[in-house]
């Protein structure tokens, strides 16, 4: 059962690393088909603190506000023996040995993400860890969910990390951890409010309490861990991590979690909850439960890759003769394809051929009027470029031009003569004398699309198969 945990997670280094890694998209996605535990929860739910427990050490980046910027796949990897470390997929054959120098290079991949803005991002990062301390897991860390954007964030920041952690819990695939603070009332927790949202029933939520032991003097969560006050299919989890003045005094987690057992076995109120408390019984429940999950879905994942090199076979038969696999002979190809086109359309013009006038009046007064009706000078505004390239890099001295807000004001720019420039190509087209030329380059585009299209296919398909095969 181990060495399936092993191959989604060597699956999900495949999606990340082709670019599938649930966003919307045109082709089938196998990351949406394979089983994952999204861990969600509010702004100083503690939710940090209960991944660094189950993993037993100090690895995730701290502070005020949204830290957590970018989805983390942490991927963790039991050992025998050995000394642990970790590895980073965007840093292939480093190992990391100190775990500070992985919460820095967490942040520091965040940064280049997001240009060392406050801003999110959807692109994850992916880290594994190997360790004789852990369970063979694979947990999903989204940013927490809040209710006001801080200073340098646009307010939509709230929604759009709303609507990432949609992307992910409301997949039926999806297992989520739900994190939510003891010492205040279930009723405002985010992750269950939005847990429940998208699964109403709760058949695939595991609620963790955390901050058990900062309850107000005379309370308990016992009507929440017995599953009276509020019900899952799966019993709550409650754990007790470390204050503030442990984290600061870099206390060890082996000790942490030794006291943690000792405050379920000797507070009346939890003793007979105490088997199944703490951070080390939650890691194996997700274990087990990551397991029985994955073998009840590969039938599934098995109809997937069928029908997947199916439609894979059945393109590329269609595509015809081999497409260059190389950047040069890609290049060459478009190239030639290019000058044959041309040709094609300068006998059109050149009056070889009728409609050269036509084609004239298309390009010399119906495309730039249409461009001149276009309101371009609110568009390049001062006001409108200093918004976009603030939004895109924040307030920041430049040495260098801001290429992703350079970035985004060419991409809507783009957008906006986009409407103009295909009325062009259909008018162009619409001439029946053009009908073979115009064919012509629709074909011989849609081929090159449609081959570097197979080629992140056929990637994707063949790994898959490779890895099942192992």
């Amino acid at each position: 059962m181990e060495n399936l945990i092993a191959l989604v997670n060597k699956l999900q280094r495949a999606c990340t690393a082709l670019g599938d890694h649930g966003e919307e998209s045109a082709l089938p996605t196998l990351w949406d088909s394979l089983p994952s535990i999204a861990v969600v929860g509010g702004q100083s739910s503690g939710k940090s603190s209960v991944l660094e427990s189950i993993v037993g050490k100090d690895f995730l980046p701290r502070g005020s506000g949204i830290v957590t910027r970018r989805p983390l796949v942490l991927q963790l990897h039991r050992i025998d023996e050995g000394r642990e470390y970790a590895e980073f997929m965007h840093l292939p054959r480093k190992k990391f040995t100190d775990f500070a120098a992985v919460r820095k290079e967490i942040a520091d991949e965040t940064d280049r993400e997001t240009g060392r803005t406050k801003q999110i991002s959807s692109v994850p990062i992916h880290l594994s860890i190997y360790s004789p301390s852990v369970v063979n897991l694979t947990l999903i860390d989204l940013p927490g969910l809040t209710k006001v954007a801080v200073d340098g964030q646009p307010e939509s920041v709230v929604h759009d990390i709303e609507n990432m952690v949609r992307t992910y819990i409301e997949k039926p695939n999806c297992i989520i951890l739900a994190i939510s603070p003891a010492n205040q009332d279930l009723a405002t927790s985010d992750a269950i409010k939005i847990s429940r949202e998208v699964d109403p029933k709760g058949e695939r939520t595991f609620g963790v309490l955390t901050k058990i032991d900062l309850m107000d003097k005379g309370t308990d969560a016992v009507d929440i861990l017995e599953g009276t006050a509020y019900k899952l299919q799966f019993p709550w989890i409650g754990v007790v991590n470390r204050s503030q003045a442990d984290i600061n005094k870099n206390t060890d987690m082996i000790a942490a979690r030794r006291r943690e057992r000792e405050y379920f076995a000797n507070t009346p109120e939890y003793k007979h909850l105490a088997p199944r408390m703490g951070s080390e019984h939650l890691g194996k429940v997700l274990s087990k439960h990551l397991e029985q999950v994955i073998k009840s879905r590969i039938p599934g994942l098995q109809s997937l890759i069928n029908k997947t090199i199916i439609e894979i076979e059945t393109e590329l038969s269609r595509l015809g003769k081999p497409v260059a696999t190389d950047a040069g002979g890609k290049l060459y190809m478009a190239m030639e394809i290019c000058r044959i086109f041309d040709g094609i359309f300068k006998e059109h013009l050149d009056g070889i051929r009728s409609g050269g006038e036509k084609i004239y009046n298309v390009f010399d007064n119906q495309l730039p009027a249409a461009i001149k009706r276009l309101q371009f000078d609110k568009h390049l505004s001062m006001d409108n470029v200093r918004k976009l390239i603030t939004e895109a890099d924040g307030y920041q001295p430049h040495l260098i031009a801001p290429e992703q807000g350079y970035r985004r004001l060419i991409e809507s720019t783009l957008a906006t003569i986009k409407g103009p420039g295909e009325a062009a190509v259909d008018a162009v087209a619409n001439y029946t004398w053009l009908w073979k030329s115009a064919v012509f380059l629709m074909e011989y585009s849609k081929n090159i699309l449609m081959a570097y299209a197979q080629v992140v296919k056929k990637s994707t398909t063949f790994l898959i198969i490779n890895f099942l095969l192992l």
